[in-house]
């Protein structure tokens, strides 16, 4: 623990302060986006269909970033609340909200511990966020809290195969296994510091039923043929038409 926080949570802080910068440009393109895109390959979302209806409902962000996803759903009528573990990101987020005119709360914070109270939400949504940069056994749990009864989750992460195919120091993704799968769970990046997580998919099932979660959809994501990861460059167009170097999950809180 440092500074009150989880080792994990308080180097992916460090981290992603580094490199806020890099992603404010980004961002801001995002922003101006009519439509919602996920992923690094912008996939629209009326082709995945990943979000349930948003207007009226209450919505939080478990890792915003620049805060794009959560000007999307607040522009379709959703009532935002927005968490995330980078105060550089946050500012260029409130600096993106100046910019568009469009407000909603921003929270400084851990999106495994998120200072709200039970059953305050209807959906929560992560797009390599919290899907990635949290613990899901820590996460999971917490946005069970969050929502309400029927409520739903929604979240992008990096595609398993892209993670066993990714050597620690985070270069691109090669065409054979090279971390086991049995024992994924925390995955430390020696070039910048930072620590991912991910689950084998029955592991993810299990912790789904085991916080009161039933699950929906679990898509992968391809992207078309003449697909562009723009500025990242840990996986090739030819390796994600192949192979999934993406993965989203819809899951839904038992009805009390």
């Amino acid at each position: 623990m440092t500074d009150g926080l989880p080792e994990h949570v308080h180097r992916n802080r460090l981290a992603w302060d580094r490199l806020a910068p890099e992603y404010a440009e980004a961002g801001r393109r995002a922003w101006a986006e009519d439509e919602p895109r996920w992923g690094i390959w912008g996939i629209p979302e009326r082709e995945l269909g990943l979000l349930p209806p948003v207007a009226g409902r209450d919505v939080i962000e478990l890792g915003c970033g620049t805060g794009y996803i959560s000007a999307w759903l607040a522009r379709r009528g959703a009532r935002v609340v927005a968490i995330d573990n980078s105060a550089r990101q946050l500012d260029t987020a409130r600096a993106l909200q100046r910019e568009h005119g469009l407000t909603f709360p921003l929270i400084h914070g851990n999106a495994e511990a998120v200072p709200r109270p039970d059953a305050s939400f209807d959906l929560a949504v992560s797009e390599y966020g919290a899907s990635i940069w949290c613990d899901p056994y820590r996460w999971i749990p917490e946005a069970a809290r969050l929502l309400r009864p029927g409520g739903d989750l929604v979240f992008l992460k990096s595609g398993l195969f892209r993670l066993l195919t990714t050597a620690d120091d985070g270069a691109r993704a090669q065409d054979r296994l090279l971390r086991s799968y049995f024992d994924l769970h925390r995955v430390e990046w020696s070039d910048d510091g930072s620590v991912e997580f991910d689950l084998p998919y029955g592991e993810w099932i299990r912790l789904f039923r085991a916080s009161g979660f039933t699950v929906e959809r679990l898509v992968a994501l391809r992207p078309p043929p003449d697909g562009s990861p723009g500025r990242y460059d840990f996986v090739t167009l030819d390796w994600a038409r192949r192979w999934p170097s993406e993965e989203a999950w819809h899951v839904r809180k038992s009805p009390a």
